[in-house]
């Protein structure tokens, strides 16, 4: 029997390759004996596909987004939950069995949040106001969703137990945090089918409000990660384009957080450099600067590449230098247009489903 500390809510919009598997771990999740999974609930944000026919042969709670992204997908969904607690994972990830217990025990022996300050709100100092933790693989045989997991893992092994950023893909909160701080800014950072930065962004206003982030990388899902690699560039570019709203509203998170540092977000603004250069690349002085700058950037993927070396010890992790210095490009693409497109209060395409 489960009882009602947790809520599950799973945005999704056009999942119906994955929402099968998504949803066959978390009811497996929520069957086991003692879970404290009281209730999944499913916020379908406009889809076109076959998702509502599969959702309805689940025992899942369905709610209906009108198509304004995945932070306003999931306010549907923790606003109607009835759980103290709300975990998000994406539709197309499959939770291991441990997932949510790895984060409920961090949270919940980490500050009870039951304390009030003098306007009556709960007091923040030293209260877990989330958890999060890391991702598998579902896509083992495709070098692509590889070169992409083994990135993230190899950023998740440096990120201390405390941080400062949470994914949405699998994190637990507070709901008495998120009616705290407003829940998933629905405005700014998001849009319906793009990859956004919503979840970044709430994560940032959580830590500002004085409550604790604490990263569990035990806590797995398994995500299916792109194994195309025109849909893994156009979702780089969403990133970028979101990422101007981002860092324009915190400005601190600029230079980095606890999952990406500055030469991370120097390496789009380097790749529009060498595009601006280009043309002026006519005499010598010219073409050394634009090498100058090329060979800039492809050094900067060594020190990944050389962790995703030591840690698979294969060498088609190799791989990952072209992909790093390609995906700047399309990460600079999208910063340019955000610049642009934030500045007329317009958004990118919106074909592109969530990539890693």
């Amino acid at each position: 029997m489960s009882d009602t500390r947790v809520s599950l809510v799973i945005p999704g919009r056009n999942c119906a390759r994955t929402i099968r598997a998504c949803l066959d771990a978390a009811i497996a999740i929520q069957r086991a004996d003692r879970s404290p999974l009281g209730e999944i609930i499913f916020v379908d944000d406009g889809s076109t596909d076959e998702t509502p026919r599969i959702l309805a042969e689940y025992p899942v709670t369905v709610l209906h987004g009108h198509g304004g992204g995945p932070g306003a997908a999931r306010n549907i969904g923790w606003r109607a939950s009835s759980g103290r607690f709300a975990w998000f994972i994406d539709s197309d990830c499959v939770a291991e069995p441990e997932a949510l217990a790895r984060l409920l025990v961090r949270i919940e022996r980490s500050g009870t949040g039951e304390r009030t300050g003098d306007d009556g709100r709960p007091d923040s100092s030293q209260v877990v106001g989330g958890v999060g933790g890391s991702y598998g693989n579902q896509c083992p045989s495709s070098l692509l969703a590889c070169l992409i997991h083994e990135e993230i893992i190899a950023r998740h092994r440096r990120m201390p137990r405390e941080v400062n950023f949470l994914g949405g893909f699998n994190v637990l909160y507070r709901r008495d945090v998120l009616e705290r701080v407003g829940g998933f800014d629905e405005s700014r950072f998001n849009g319906p089918g793009s990859p956004g930065a919503e979840d970044a962004e709430l994560s940032y206003r959580v830590h500002a409000a004085g409550f604790r982030l604490l990263f569990e990388p035990e806590s797995r899902v398994g995500h299916y990660h792109p194994t195309r690699l025109r849909r893994y560039l156009r979702a780089q570019r969403h990133h970028g384009y979101w990422r101007v709203a981002l860092h324009m509203a915190h400005i601190g998170t600029a230079a980095g957080d606890a999952y990406s540092g500055v030469v991370d977000h120097a390496q789009p603004v380097l790749a529009l450099l060498i595009i601006a250069c280009t043309p002026f690349a006519i005499g010598p002085t010219g073409q050394w600067a634009l090498l100058a700058l090329g060979l800039i950037l492809l050094g900067l993927q060594i020190p990944m590449t050389l962790s995703l070396l030591r840690r698979t010890r294969r060498v088609r992790y190799l791989a990952f230098v072209p992909l790093g210095v390609v995906r700047a490009f399309w990460r600079g693409i999208g910063m340019l247009q955000g610049l642009i497109g934030h500045a007329f209060h317009n958004a990118p395409d919106r074909s592109a489903n969530k990539a890693g």
